[in-house]
């Protein structure tokens, strides 16, 4: 899955889709265009596709909203949002996926299951700063929502994903702009954080997303996305997680910057991922033939990409993308 910005070209976006064979695109930088302008877009970027093509937001609310303009209601912040009640949260959710889905929009980025320590607060700089979760320091509160948020998405016919696996709520640092203060000495396996995830899964939400952070009490040597004990152990293990795995940006996020760019991809792959998410489409053919090179090497690996590929087209045959008869 790559980026496209306000700025860049649907057309030649759609002829990298179609030449290389993408599986989505994300929108990025902030549209304003509204529900018609981003439907002739997302139209043009699926016929590179056939029609099969993920397009993705960030539609959290607040200031996470990637799409807006005519057609787009101005959501309020999760923060906001927890404080309406979840049936109320359900409807609302539901009807600004509705939105998403005139777009042409198929997966919404959202919602946040990561819980901030009121001690923390707006120290918090991924979560916290910009009120991206629903109850501080609450998380069977955020569990609520998060559920909530999950529903009123699937009954829009809007894939909703939940991120940031297993949780950015304790660092300081932002994994998009910093190495520094992205590491949680406190996160393990029985954490009471992982309620939120544990809740959008039980609520149906098919993607789940994985941070780029530092767990050494889950893993003292790998980031999340980059650990087989955190997305093959934990997540698909311990929580029953049977869906898609998607990245946390892998193309401009600094966390990353140290590691070659095709690694990035083969690492989250063979630690049990599904969907690569690059802000930069200029990656993509870096990663994807550092994908094939792997795969020709090693069956194990082979095995493994061919599963992420199934689970991908599962997903896609579920949203009436793809048939798989």
């Amino acid at each position: 899955m790559v980026g496209l910005q306000p700025t860049g070209s649907s057309s030649r976006l759609a002829a990298q889709v179609k030449s290389q064979h993408l599986g989505g695109v994300i929108y990025l930088g902030g549209w304003s265009g509204g529900t018609a302008s981003m439907a002739r877009i997302s139209a043009r970027l699926q016929q590179g596709a056939g029609g099969s093509l993920l397009i993705a937001a960030d539609q959290e609310g607040g200031q996470v909203q990637q799409l807006k303009g005519p057609g787009f209601t101005r959501m309020p912040s999760a923060r906001t949002q927890g404080q309406g009640g979840p049936r109320t949260e359900e409807a609302n959710v539901a009807a600004w996926s509705r939105e998403l889905a005139k777009a042409g929009v198929t997966i919404n980025l959202a919602p946040v299951a990561d819980t901030v320590p009121t001690s923390l607060g707006a120290a918090n700089q991924p979560i916290g700063r910009y009120r991206r979760d629903f109850v501080p320091g609450s998380s069977q509160g955020n569990a609520t929502y998060v559920a909530a948020f999950v529903r009123g998405s699937l009954a829009a016919d809007v894939i909703p994903t939940v991120k940031h696996f297993p949780g950015l709520g304790r660092i300081t640092g932002n994994t998009d702009v910093t190495t520094a203060g992205t590491t949680d000495a406190t996160t393990d396996a029985g954490d009471s954080y992982l309620a939120p995830f544990t809740a959008g899964i039980k609520a149906g939400a098919p993607v789940v997303m994985v941070s780029s952070a530092r767990y050494p009490r889950l893993d003292p040597d790998n980031r999340a996305m980059f650990s087989r004990g955190v997305i093959s152990g934990l997540l698909r293990g311990k929580l029953g997680f049977d869906g898609v795995v998607i990245t946390d940006d892998v193309g401009a996020a600094k966390a990353v910057a140290a590691v070659p760019v095709g690694d990035r991809a083969t690492r989250f792959l063979a630690a049990g991922g599904d969907i690569v998410l690059t802000a930069r489409s200029d990656q993509a053919g870096t990663m994807l033939k550092a994908i094939a090179r792997k795969r020709a090497a090693s069956p194990a690996f082979a095995t493994q990409v061919d599963a992420a590929a199934a689970r991908v087209l599962d997903l896609k045959a579920d949203s009436g993308l793809v048939s798989c008869d």
